[in-house]
């Protein structure tokens, strides 16, 4: 039997395409009313020295982690993949890319992950650089990202300074506790401030932040003291195409930025620091490897992660999953009442999410 803990109600049934190698009856999600009943639960529901473990991102179950070392049992951790849909997992929405880790997880350098150990040992041969090669024109070609949730705009920006995107992120996001040690927005955009002086900066807010789901927001007129412009629900795709540089704690955004030849400086240590490609406030020794930038790709999107169709929802091939969400994309672009749809579902999960806050917060 197999035990998921840490996988909100939401998710249990957007994580059936992603099990398809396991029986259906051996997949037992373990939700108790109070959560520091996870143990008793999973032990009522069967679980034993044969069973697996599965665990959402690094939320931590002390117990099950300390029985699963005790017992030798196989505990994976579980977090979105690199390109994830059209629209925020904040907002409920389902993701058609996953990972699904045996050592540890991609964001957290402080152990290895299984992306880590592909990066570092993995011969990269001809045919899978040369798939790699056609992957990355693709989503370049059709500005494709984690989220595509914005359109794509020209941006007016002075073309007589060097110009730096510092991306946003979420502050209390895991990522940033592990990989970054806690750094805020400001102090990022403060300190890419400091280390290029004479640069145009855009700081371009958080997706979830800027919708209100999550933390990390800065003021604008405080952004601005630091940043010249502000740029909000524009693709990612307009910055990174008139940016030289991204400044950046462990964004998505520094690796989508190096598939696009640009300069790239960590002030974390994301999963694509410390392998010769970024400039890094920060090393981690354990990565001495160094590796050309198709090969970070083909690890990270072709070697890493699970993909299911967005349409059929059926497991399948990254380009398989690429050609199916440009499929949805277009489906929203043209569809009007596809689009209200969507944002009205957007608006319910966004308040019913602030309602539960509120009321948790006055307990």
């Amino acid at each position: 039997m197999n035990y998921f803990f840490g996988f909100s109600h939401w998710k249990h049934e957007f994580m059936k395409p992603f099990l398809h190698k396991l029986d259906a009856q051996s997949v037992i999600f373990v939700n108790p009313f109070f959560k520091k009943n996870y143990f008793s639960l999973a032990m009522k529901k069967g679980l034993n020295e044969k069973s697996g473990i599965y665990i959402w991102g690094k939320k931590s179950f002390p117990l099950i982690e300390e029985f699963a070392a005790k017992n030798a049992l196989e505990l994976y951790r579980v977090e979105d993949g690199f390109i994830r849909s059209i629209g925020l997992g904040s907002d409920l929405t389902q993701p058609y890319s996953l990972v699904i880790d045996s050592r540890g997880i991609y964001f957290d350098p402080t152990e290895q992950s299984d992306l880590e150990h592909i990066l570092q040992t993995t011969v990269f041969d001809e045919a899978l650089l040369a798939r790699t090669k056609k992957l990355k024109e693709y989503l370049i070609d059709k500005k494709l990202s984690k989220y595509n949730l914005y359109e794509n705009k020209k941006l007016d920006i002075p073309n007589n300074k060097r110009v730096v995107l510092v991306p946003g992120q979420v502050e209390d996001d895991a990522s940033i506790r592990y990989g970054a040690s806690g750094m805020t927005n400001l102090e990022l955009l403060t300190q890419a401030r400091q280390n290029a002086k004479d640069a145009y900066i855009i700081y371009k807010p958080h997706p979830d932040v800027l919708v209100g789901n999550r933390v990390g927001n800065i003021e604008e007129n405080t952004a601005l003291k630091y940043a010249d412009s502000v740029v909000t629900e524009v693709g990612l795709d307009s910055v990174l195409e008139v940016c030289d540089e991204v400044h950046t704690m462990t964004s998505l955004v520094g690796f989508e930025a190096l598939m696009r030849d640009k300069k790239v400086f960590t002030y974390g240590m994301p999963f694509y620091a410390g392998w010769g490609l970024t400039q890094d406030k920060n090393t981690l020794t354990r990565r001495a490897r160094k590796l050309h930038v198709d090969e970070l790709i083909a690890a990270t999107l072709l070697l890493y992660p699970q993909y299911i169709h967005p349409i059929s929802l059926s497991a399948c091939e990254v380009e398989d999953f690429l050609i199916g969400l440009e499929e949805e994309r277009k489906i929203y672009s043209a569809s009007l009442l596809y689009r209200v749809k969507v944002k009205f579902r957007n608006f319910i999960s966004r308040k019913s999410q602030l309602l539960l806050r509120i009321m948790l917060l006055k307990k």
